[in-house]
């Protein structure tokens, strides 16, 4: 079995154990962290001698950070998210509304500057400033909602309509109706951000639908004007601005589970 094919297998049996609650890399990291923990406190402790400034609480081991990094600027969110939240801030539209795309992510770096309406099948109970929260299902769409904005953004949300994952009714064809709901609520000549695993073609139940680039393009064509694609790899690389040609659509860029960002103008 080739080495990258091995890395995927791997890769599907440790999510599969982890979507259970078992992070064999914390298990593992924590294993090794509780050596650490113990000669760590017993030399805080001798250094604390008679001081009574704190005394000992209860204890919270906290035992795989000390192995992790400081934090990671890389993968299908971090990148999305604020490349996205930099044109929406560049573009400057008067009313942009987000479907379905991470509130703590994308949605919080737009609400620094301006406001965003956010659409979510999910309830969202708390109230922040510049996030209007309003609950709806874009698979069936409100005749008020026809021409609502210029500007529009669903970041890593598409894929995941009517699989059920998020209690959306089940349809195969989900991902096609709300992307044409999506056009409906666009306004001629408005811009639409969109992201979404892209690779070879398939669902991955019920996490994820996965786009051929090919696919997309025959979705869009006729309706968008692609002004820029950009990716994120396999390894959580962003390549900003490349050009659609022939060959990387049909490699889909390299990617088996990359993460496709266009920045399109409805025609």
């Amino acid at each position: 079995m080739p080495k990258q094919n091995l890395r995927r297998y791997l890769r599907k049996i440790y999510v599969l154990i982890a979507v259970m609650g078992i992070d064999l890399v914390k298990i593992f990291r924590a294993i090794t962290g509780f050596g650490f923990y113990i000669n760590d406190f017993f030399k805080i402790k001798s250094q604390k001698n008679s001081n009574k400034d704190f005394i000992f609480g209860f204890p919270l081991p906290i035992l795989d950070e000390k192995f992790a990094e400081g934090g990671v600027m890389s993968g299908h969110y971090f990148h999305q998210d604020l490349l996205i939240a930099q044109k929406v801030y560049k573009n400057n539209p008067h009313k942009h509304i987000d479907i379905g795309s991470r509130v703590d992510g994308f949605a919080a770096h737009v609400a620094v500057f301006r406001e965003i309406e956010v659409f979510d099948v999910r309830p969202i109970k708390s109230k922040v400033k510049n996030i209007i929260f309003r609950q709806a299902d874009l698979m069936n769409l409100d005749p008020k909602m026809i021409n609502y904005c210029d500007s529009i953004s669903s970041l890593h949300a598409i894929e995941h309509f009517g699989l059920g994952r998020y209690g959306d009714p089940i349809d195969y064809d989900g991902h096609k109706k709300a992307l044409n709901n999506i056009y409906k609520i666009l306004k001629k000549g408005g811009k639409f951000y969109f992201s979404t695993p892209i690779g070879k073609q398939r669902i991955e139940f019920n996490a994820h639908r996965v786009f051929d680039v090919k696919y997309l393009l025959n979705l869009f064509k006729n309706k968008y004007e692609i002004e820029s694609f950009s990716y994120v790899n396999d390894e959580g690389g962003l390549f900003e601005n490349v050009k659609l040609n022939e060959s990387d659509i049909r490699n889909n860029f390299g990617c088996y589970f990359g993460c496709g960002i266009f920045e399109m103008r409805k025609i």
